[in-house]
């Protein structure tokens, strides 16, 4: 679990600091006495608790909630300030707590142990990848809805690679076999475009690890059928019965893979 600490005085920031070390001894706990450093590294790595000082002298601490909670949703606000003047915005940002000064240790207690989002809901992932039968795409039980069928169709190649980073010929070879005219890479331009808004609006941060070219899926941040089956076998809730991304042509040569690993699990 990764825990913020974002507070311009370094005698408070150390007590607060103290405090969620001891309820919190297993905890990454990141410090900052600036809120856009506090920013610039939650941008790069998620954020499970931020407890922030509502009055900062860069960027307001409601402010960097705000954005905070643009980038994580399931993240726990906990704002601390010297009066209720914030309380009111603090509650409309969906914060999950607010205390004021001076902060004390019992405060610091209850609200870790009064998480607006627990740490067993936040286990839950919010992506589900469904291989077995047609290919499907949820995102908090919802199936999720692209500008472009082919948009869905590259996000189904990242799955079906398994994290490997896919090259953008690797692409354009699956989703139009062999038609590579240079109009197919103008296309998958606009399909990546697509998929970027779309996780944009579904607020899914590193879902998509992009490099110069390629992409691919950030795989431990979904959950999927066949990457629990693979692993747990006959103990997964999945169980594979011969289909796999049905409507794709060029799954077929995982599909036969998946039928050897399932007709040595009966030998077994």
């Amino acid at each position: 679990m990764t825990v913020l600490v974002v507070i311009e005085q370094e005698k408070d920031k150390k007590k607060v600091e103290s405090y969620i070390r001891e309820f919190l001894p297993e905890s990454d706990i990141l410090c900052f006495s600036s809120s856009l450093e506090a920013l610039a590294t939650a941008r790069k790595q998620e954020v499970d608790i931020a407890f922030i000082a509502v009055e900062m002298s860069e960027l307001g601490g409601l402010d960097l909630g705000r954005y905070l909670t643009d980038l994580y949703p399931l993240i726990n606000v906990i704002f601390l300030a010297k009066n209720k003047d914030g309380a009111y915005e603090a509650m409309d940002i969906h914060a999950s707590g607010y205390l004021l000064d001076p902060v004390k240790k019992a405060g610091v207690r209850r609200e870790l142990e009064d998480l607006r989002h627990p740490a067993v809901q936040k286990n839950e992932k919010r992506v589900f990848a469904q291989t077995f039968g047609n290919f499907e795409l949820f995102v908090d039980g919802e199936p999720v809805v692209f500008k472009y069928s082919k948009t869905k169709e590259i996000v189904a190649i990242l799955v079906n690679n398994s994290g490997a980073q896919t090259s953008n010929g690797e692409l354009i070879a699956c989703l139009w076999e062999d038609d590579g005219s240079p109009k197919k890479a103008s296309y998958l331009g606009n399909l990546r475009q697509d998929l970027q808004n779309t996780f944009n609006r579904l607020k899914l941060n590193g879902i998509i690890l992009k490099q110069r070219g390629s992409m691919a899926i950030a795989k431990e941040k979904i959950s999927c059928d066949v990457y629990e089956w693979l692993e747990k076998k006959k103990e997964s809730r999945y169980q594979y019965l011969g289909d796999y991304m049905n409507q794709y042509s060029w799954a077929e040569f995982r599909h036969a893979e998946l039928d050897e690993i399932s007709y040595a699990m009966e030998d077994y």
